[in-house]
């Protein structure tokens, strides 16, 4: 305990340099720790939103974008597809569900999106207020929709056409609000729920002329692609393939196309890896050079303290304890700042309904980062520490 003390006060006595050396520290493992908190976000994010949908199909055009579209909604579809070609799929022997999906309008920049009762059934939602949806122009809420535009059951909207705000608005077709899923962290939370037949009657009330023409719409109904899961994993070795070849479709697989994109994105994650590295590597001889110094200006105390019977071990232990006392208090300011880090990105982020990040979270990744402090700030007082443990108590009262 009196090791822990003076070496608190030890740290203490030059507190400008202390400071310096606990921020610049500080700083590398903020970015070590944005970085875990945003890998295990973004991971778990695709991997709930991804479950259970072994392929999704739809026009031909990039299959990154269509599960960034579809599945994630993050990005425009490629195009429609004929209502009759997903039927179809259904009857596919290798099929075992077929959830269609309907894009195209949106309120307040919030997705409105057409599907059956089966696609809030296939991530668990839960209704915390209301009911499903049971004829065209109702619609549920999910929990972060209810919650930031403010409406409530019995509420009436009209949506505008496209995926983003500002639009041209649909003011003869009004939505109303029959239900409010409960927030499960998924993509259902952003989202607007209604029943396929709402997207197109929405559409065709606004472009059909007459009653003919409402008929011509109805047998060139579409819709924008289809989530499906497969009866038997070998499924996957040729279904895609059949889409593809055979059909006017384009399949493709969320896992191959989320390992893409996460392969991309780690291109910029090294970058800001590196960018940590250096920081820490910085704040590492930061740290090296002020208890070098310390050794050096502290050479009256240390010979006072050998005189009345401190071992060399004792006064190496001095410094390795200061040294952990920095690392301590670099890995707290570390972890709070990459929490704030993530706090914020995920409040822009929230700006333009994208991808949902919380920074109150603890993964056990995150024990990287003391560890990593702790290493640093050893490494870092070994030399000092071992010059200290083998000086000359002579010596020391001689360069007094």
């Amino acid at each position: 305990m009196k090791t822990l003390s003076l070496s608190w006060r030890y740290l203490w006595a030059r507190p400008l340099a202390a400071l310096l050396n606990v921020l610049l520290l500080g700083l590398g493992l903020a970015s070590i720790t944005f970085l875990l908190l945003v890998a295990h976000q973004v991971e778990r994010a695709f991997d709930r939103d991804l479950a259970g949908i072994d392929v999704v199909v739809g026009a031909k055009g990039s299959p990154m974008q269509l599960i960034l579209s579809g599945v994630l909604h993050l990005d425009v579809p490629p195009g429609n597809v004929p209502l009759a070609a997903v039927n179809a799929l259904q009857k596919n022997p290798l099929v075992a569900e077929v959830i269609p999906i309907s894009l195209g309008d949106n309120f307040q920049a919030y997705r409105i999106v057409g599907s059956s009762l089966a696609y809030p059934a296939h991530y668990g939602a839960v209704l915390a207020q209301g009911r499903l949806w049971s004829a065209p122009m109702e619609v549920v809420l999910g929990a972060t929709v209810a919650r930031k535009l403010g409406l409530r059951l019995g509420d009436s909207f009209v949506g505008s056409h496209g995926l983003g705000a500002g639009g041209h608005a649909h003011g003869d077709s009004a939505y109303t609000v029959v239900g409010v899923l409960a927030a499960n962290a998924s993509v259902l939370d952003r989202l607007i729920l209604t029943d396929t037949a709402s997207v197109w009657k929405v559409h065709e009330d606004y472009s059909a002329a007459d009653d003919e023409d409402r008929k011509v719409m109805e047998e060139e109904r579409e819709v924008t692609m289809a989530l499906v899961r497969y009866k038997s994993p070998l499924a996957a070795m040729s279904f895609p393939r059949w889409v593809n070849t055979s059909t006017e479709m384009q399949a493709a697989a969320p896992a191959l196309e989320v390992t893409r994109l996460l392969h991309m994105l780690g291109l910029g994650t090294d970058v800001l890896r590196a960018f940590a590295g250096m920081l820490l590597l910085t704040a590492g001889l930061s740290v090296f050079i002020a208890l070098w110094n310390a050794v050096r200006e502290r050479r009256g105390d240390l010979a006072l303290l050998r005189m009345l019977g401190a071992p060399p071990s004792r006064i190496a232990a001095l410094l390795l304890t200061e040294a952990l006392w920095l690392g301590l208090m670099a890995a707290l300011l570390g972890l709070a700042l990459g929490q704030c880090f993530v706090l914020a990105l995920g409040w822009m982020l929230g700006l333009d309904q994208s991808l949902l990040l919380n920074g109150a979270l603890w993964p056990a990744e995150l024990l990287w980062v003391p560890a990593l402090a702790l290493g640093v700030s050893l490494g870092a007082a070994l030399l000092p520490a071992f010059g200290a443990y083998r000086s000359d108590v002579l010596q020391l009262l001689q360069s007094r």
